[in-house]
Protein backbone atom coordinates (compact mmCIF):
# COMPACT_ATOMS: atom_id res chain seq x y z
CA UNK A 1 0.00 0.00 0.00
CA UNK A 2 1.50 3.09 -0.91
CA UNK A 3 1.85 6.38 1.32
CA UNK A 4 -0.78 8.08 -1.00
CA UNK A 5 -3.31 5.66 0.44
CA UNK A 6 -2.66 5.10 3.88
CA UNK A 7 -2.71 8.91 4.18
CA UNK A 8 -6.35 9.09 2.99
CA UNK A 9 -7.44 6.55 5.23
CA UNK A 10 -6.33 8.55 7.97
CA UNK A 11 -7.66 11.60 7.44
CA UNK A 12 -11.09 9.97 6.61
CA UNK A 13 -10.55 8.38 10.40
CA UNK A 14 -9.80 11.47 11.82
CA UNK A 15 -12.38 13.63 10.17
CA UNK A 16 -14.89 11.08 11.17
CA UNK A 17 -13.77 11.07 14.69
CA UNK A 18 -14.58 14.59 14.58
CA UNK A 19 -17.68 15.12 13.10
CA UNK A 20 -18.61 12.08 15.55
CA UNK A 21 -17.55 14.54 18.54
CA UNK A 22 -19.25 17.21 17.33
CA UNK A 23 -22.52 15.32 17.22
CA UNK A 24 -22.45 13.76 21.20
CA UNK A 25 -21.00 18.15 21.90
CA UNK A 26 -24.53 19.00 20.23
CA UNK A 27 -26.36 16.45 22.03
CA UNK A 28 -25.18 17.21 25.38
CA UNK A 29 -25.53 21.07 24.78
CA UNK A 30 -27.37 22.16 21.88
CA UNK A 31 -26.35 25.69 20.08
CA UNK A 32 -28.69 27.38 17.42
CA UNK A 33 -27.30 28.19 14.48
CA UNK A 34 -27.71 32.22 14.90
CA UNK A 35 -25.48 31.43 18.22
CA UNK A 36 -23.13 29.06 16.62
CA UNK A 37 -22.50 31.52 14.39
CA UNK A 38 -22.28 34.76 16.61
CA UNK A 39 -19.77 32.46 18.45
CA UNK A 40 -17.50 31.74 15.14
CA UNK A 41 -17.39 35.35 14.11
CA UNK A 42 -16.42 36.42 17.87
CA UNK A 43 -13.90 33.93 18.02
CA UNK A 44 -12.53 35.32 14.98
CA UNK A 45 -12.45 38.61 16.06
CA UNK A 46 -9.28 40.25 16.67
CA UNK A 47 -8.94 43.19 19.73
CA UNK A 48 -12.62 42.26 20.84
CA UNK A 49 -12.75 43.39 24.37
CA UNK A 50 -16.10 42.26 26.29
CA UNK A 51 -15.51 45.08 29.13
CA UNK A 52 -16.13 47.89 26.66
CA UNK A 53 -19.33 49.32 24.91
CA UNK A 54 -19.43 49.94 20.94
CA UNK A 55 -22.79 52.07 20.91
CA UNK A 56 -24.01 52.64 18.12
CA UNK A 57 -26.14 56.07 18.04
CA UNK A 58 -26.66 56.42 14.34
CA UNK A 59 -29.82 56.03 14.69
CA UNK A 60 -32.07 58.30 16.45
CA UNK A 61 -35.62 57.43 17.78
CA UNK A 62 -38.19 59.75 16.46
CA UNK A 63 -40.97 59.49 19.60
CA UNK A 64 -38.95 61.75 22.00
CA UNK A 65 -38.47 65.39 23.26
CA UNK A 66 -36.29 67.84 25.84
CA UNK A 67 -36.41 66.93 29.82
CA UNK A 68 -36.60 71.22 29.60
CA UNK A 69 -40.32 72.35 30.76
CA UNK A 70 -39.79 75.34 32.79
CA UNK A 71 -37.77 77.85 32.85
CA UNK A 72 -36.99 79.91 36.16
CA UNK A 73 -35.59 82.95 37.08
CA UNK A 74 -34.01 84.61 39.32
CA UNK A 75 -31.78 87.44 41.15
CA UNK A 76 -28.60 86.91 42.69
CA UNK A 77 -29.02 89.27 45.83
CA UNK A 78 -24.93 89.91 45.30
CA UNK A 79 -22.33 91.28 43.27
CA UNK A 80 -20.47 90.01 39.81
CA UNK A 81 -17.91 88.30 41.73
CA UNK A 82 -19.72 87.06 44.88
CA UNK A 83 -22.74 85.54 42.30
CA UNK A 84 -20.62 84.02 40.23
CA UNK A 85 -18.57 82.49 43.26
CA UNK A 86 -21.80 81.18 44.60
CA UNK A 87 -23.14 79.54 41.76
CA UNK A 88 -19.82 77.78 41.06
CA UNK A 89 -18.58 76.65 44.46
CA UNK A 90 -21.22 76.92 46.65
CA UNK A 91 -23.92 74.16 47.12
CA UNK A 92 -26.36 76.38 45.05
CA UNK A 93 -26.35 76.31 41.20
CA UNK A 94 -27.89 77.58 38.00
CA UNK A 95 -27.25 76.78 34.22
CA UNK A 96 -27.07 80.81 33.46
CA UNK A 97 -25.52 83.48 35.25
CA UNK A 98 -26.03 87.15 33.44
CA UNK A 99 -23.79 89.79 34.65
CA UNK A 100 -24.93 93.53 35.34
CA UNK A 101 -21.21 95.02 33.80
CA UNK A 102 -22.38 97.77 30.90
CA UNK A 103 -21.89 94.97 28.53
CA UNK A 104 -23.60 91.74 30.43
CA UNK A 105 -21.53 88.91 29.83
CA UNK A 106 -23.60 84.85 30.24
CA UNK A 107 -21.69 82.68 32.05
CA UNK A 108 -22.88 78.72 31.54
CA UNK A 109 -22.26 77.08 34.76
CA UNK A 110 -24.23 74.01 34.18
CA UNK A 111 -24.85 71.90 31.54
CA UNK A 112 -28.42 71.97 29.85
CA UNK A 113 -28.46 68.02 30.36
CA UNK A 114 -27.76 68.03 33.82
CA UNK A 115 -29.74 69.78 36.79
CA UNK A 116 -28.78 72.43 38.61
CA UNK A 117 -29.64 73.10 42.13
CA UNK A 118 -31.88 76.27 42.11
CA UNK A 119 -35.46 76.05 42.46
CA UNK A 120 -35.62 74.10 45.75
CA UNK A 121 -38.66 73.04 47.26
CA UNK A 122 -40.83 73.86 44.65
CA UNK A 123 -44.39 73.26 42.86
CA UNK A 124 -46.05 74.17 39.64
CA UNK A 125 -49.26 73.44 38.33
CA UNK A 126 -48.53 70.38 40.43
CA UNK A 127 -45.30 68.99 39.60
CA UNK A 128 -43.22 69.28 42.50
CA UNK A 129 -39.30 69.14 42.41
CA UNK A 130 -39.06 71.94 39.53
CA UNK A 131 -35.23 71.49 39.65
CA UNK A 132 -35.49 68.30 37.21
CA UNK A 133 -37.04 69.86 34.56
CA UNK A 134 -36.01 73.59 34.48
CA UNK A 135 -33.39 75.44 33.14
CA UNK A 136 -32.45 78.27 35.78
CA UNK A 137 -30.94 81.53 34.55
CA UNK A 138 -29.70 83.82 37.14
CA UNK A 139 -29.48 87.85 36.95
CA UNK A 140 -26.93 89.71 38.90
CA UNK A 141 -29.49 92.21 41.13
CA UNK A 142 -28.94 93.59 44.57
CA UNK A 143 -33.01 92.65 45.33
CA UNK A 144 -34.51 94.72 48.09
CA UNK A 145 -31.65 97.04 49.95
CA UNK A 146 -32.71 99.10 52.72
CA UNK A 147 -36.55 99.25 51.69
CA UNK A 148 -35.43 100.03 48.24
CA UNK A 149 -35.58 97.81 45.18
CA UNK A 150 -33.17 97.50 42.47
CA UNK A 151 -33.66 98.03 38.73
CA UNK A 152 -32.35 95.93 36.21
CA UNK A 153 -30.84 97.64 33.72
CA UNK A 154 -31.86 97.14 29.39
CA UNK A 155 -28.87 95.64 28.50
CA UNK A 156 -29.33 92.70 31.37
CA UNK A 157 -32.66 92.59 30.36
CA UNK A 158 -31.87 93.01 26.09
CA UNK A 159 -29.38 89.72 26.89
CA UNK A 160 -31.81 87.95 29.00
CA UNK A 161 -34.34 88.16 26.50
CA UNK A 162 -32.13 86.80 23.67
CA UNK A 163 -31.26 83.80 26.05
CA UNK A 164 -34.69 83.39 26.49
CA UNK A 165 -35.66 83.03 22.80
CA UNK A 166 -33.22 80.70 21.89
CA UNK A 167 -34.00 78.26 25.07
CA UNK A 168 -37.47 78.50 24.09
CA UNK A 169 -37.04 77.42 20.89
CA UNK A 170 -34.59 74.65 21.33
CA UNK A 171 -36.41 73.19 24.23
CA UNK A 172 -40.21 74.49 23.56
CA UNK A 173 -41.01 75.93 26.71
CA UNK A 174 -44.62 76.83 26.88
CA UNK A 175 -45.56 80.85 27.79
CA UNK A 176 -47.03 79.72 31.09
CA UNK A 177 -43.77 77.70 32.54
CA UNK A 178 -41.71 80.82 32.09
CA UNK A 179 -41.84 81.54 35.53
CA UNK A 180 -40.10 83.48 38.71
CA UNK A 181 -39.01 81.22 41.89
CA UNK A 182 -41.47 83.27 43.44
CA UNK A 183 -43.90 81.66 41.38
CA UNK A 184 -42.52 78.37 42.45
CA UNK A 185 -42.07 78.80 45.57
CA UNK A 186 -43.83 81.60 47.21
CA UNK A 187 -44.58 80.95 50.71
CA UNK A 188 -39.82 81.81 50.81
CA UNK A 189 -39.36 83.65 47.84
CA UNK A 190 -39.50 86.76 46.49
CA UNK A 191 -37.29 86.95 43.40
CA UNK A 192 -37.04 88.25 40.90
CA UNK A 193 -38.66 91.19 42.18
CA UNK A 194 -41.18 93.53 41.33
CA UNK A 195 -39.03 95.35 39.29
CA UNK A 196 -38.89 92.47 36.92
CA UNK A 197 -39.86 93.83 33.32
CA UNK A 198 -42.29 90.83 32.93
CA UNK A 199 -44.96 92.92 30.27
CA UNK A 200 -41.93 94.38 28.38
CA UNK A 201 -40.80 90.61 27.72
CA UNK A 202 -44.67 89.74 27.30
CA UNK A 203 -44.77 92.42 24.60
CA UNK A 204 -41.82 90.85 22.72
CA UNK A 205 -43.21 87.57 22.67
CA UNK A 206 -42.04 86.42 26.13
CA UNK A 207 -43.62 84.61 28.78
CA UNK A 208 -47.75 84.86 29.34
CA UNK A 209 -49.99 87.75 30.06
CA UNK A 210 -53.12 88.51 30.81
CA UNK A 211 -55.80 90.05 28.31
CA UNK A 212 -55.95 93.82 29.26
CA UNK A 213 -59.21 94.20 27.64
CA UNK A 214 -60.87 92.01 29.68
CA UNK A 215 -59.39 93.05 33.27
CA UNK A 216 -60.74 95.84 33.07
CA UNK A 217 -64.67 94.82 32.33
CA UNK A 218 -63.93 92.04 35.32
CA UNK A 219 -62.74 94.68 37.49
CA UNK A 220 -65.54 96.88 37.09
CA UNK A 221 -67.86 93.62 37.53
CA UNK A 222 -66.16 93.13 41.24
CA UNK A 223 -66.47 96.78 41.82
CA UNK A 224 -70.23 96.66 40.87
CA UNK A 225 -70.78 93.38 42.81
CA UNK A 226 -68.71 92.65 45.26
CA UNK A 227 -65.28 90.31 45.03
CA UNK A 228 -65.52 86.55 44.87
CA UNK A 229 -64.88 84.51 47.80
CA UNK A 230 -61.15 83.09 49.37
CA UNK A 231 -62.58 79.60 47.72
CA UNK A 232 -62.48 81.38 44.07
CA UNK A 233 -59.41 82.64 44.85
CA UNK A 234 -57.65 79.18 45.59
CA UNK A 235 -59.03 77.23 42.48
CA UNK A 236 -58.37 79.97 40.21
CA UNK A 237 -54.75 81.06 41.72
CA UNK A 238 -54.13 77.00 41.37
CA UNK A 239 -55.86 77.06 37.90
CA UNK A 240 -53.20 79.04 36.34
CA UNK A 241 -50.25 76.99 38.27
CA UNK A 242 -49.70 78.16 41.56
CA UNK A 243 -49.68 75.40 44.29
CA UNK A 244 -52.04 77.20 46.90
CA UNK A 245 -53.97 75.75 49.73
CA UNK A 246 -57.61 74.65 49.37
CA UNK A 247 -59.23 75.75 52.81
CA UNK A 248 -61.45 78.21 51.83
CA UNK A 249 -59.84 80.74 54.13
CA UNK A 250 -57.96 83.66 53.24
CA UNK A 251 -55.14 82.38 55.35
CA UNK A 252 -51.44 83.62 55.50
CA UNK A 253 -50.29 80.65 52.75
CA UNK A 254 -52.63 82.02 50.80
CA UNK A 255 -52.00 85.53 50.81
CA UNK A 256 -48.63 84.24 50.30
CA UNK A 257 -49.07 83.48 46.82
CA UNK A 258 -51.74 86.37 46.15
CA UNK A 259 -48.24 88.60 46.93
CA UNK A 260 -46.33 86.33 44.47
CA UNK A 261 -48.73 86.62 41.57
CA UNK A 262 -49.52 90.34 41.92
CA UNK A 263 -45.61 91.02 41.96
CA UNK A 264 -45.57 89.50 38.75
CA UNK A 265 -48.84 90.88 37.06
CA UNK A 266 -49.58 94.07 39.30
CA UNK A 267 -46.38 95.44 41.39
CA UNK A 268 -47.61 98.72 42.31
CA UNK A 269 -49.29 96.71 45.23
CA UNK A 270 -48.39 93.58 46.34
CA UNK A 271 -49.78 93.06 50.15
CA UNK A 272 -51.41 89.69 49.30
CA UNK A 273 -54.93 91.30 49.81
CA UNK A 274 -57.11 90.05 46.91
CA UNK A 275 -58.76 93.27 45.70
CA UNK A 276 -61.02 94.00 42.28
CA UNK A 277 -57.98 94.48 39.94
CA UNK A 278 -55.90 91.23 40.94
CA UNK A 279 -58.77 89.66 40.90
CA UNK A 280 -59.42 90.97 37.64
CA UNK A 281 -56.06 89.72 36.21
CA UNK A 282 -56.36 86.74 37.77
CA UNK A 283 -60.05 85.95 35.82
CA UNK A 284 -58.49 87.48 32.52
CA UNK A 285 -55.43 84.97 32.70
CA UNK A 286 -55.34 82.48 30.36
Amino acid sequence: MNTATVEQRETKRDRGSFLASMRRERRRSPLSPGLAALLLAMAGCSGYDPGKLDIDRSIQAKSQSSRVDFIVLHYTSADNETSLRILSEGNVSSHYLITDHPRPRVYQLVDESRRAWHAGASSWYGRSGVNSGSIGVEVVNPGKRDETWSAYSPRQIATLATLLRDLISRHQVKPQNIVGHSDIAPQRKIDPGPLFPWKKLADEGIGRWYDEAAAQRYERDFQANGLPDAAWVQQELGRVGYEVPRSGLLDPATRNVIAAFQMRYRPELFDGMPDARTLAILKALP
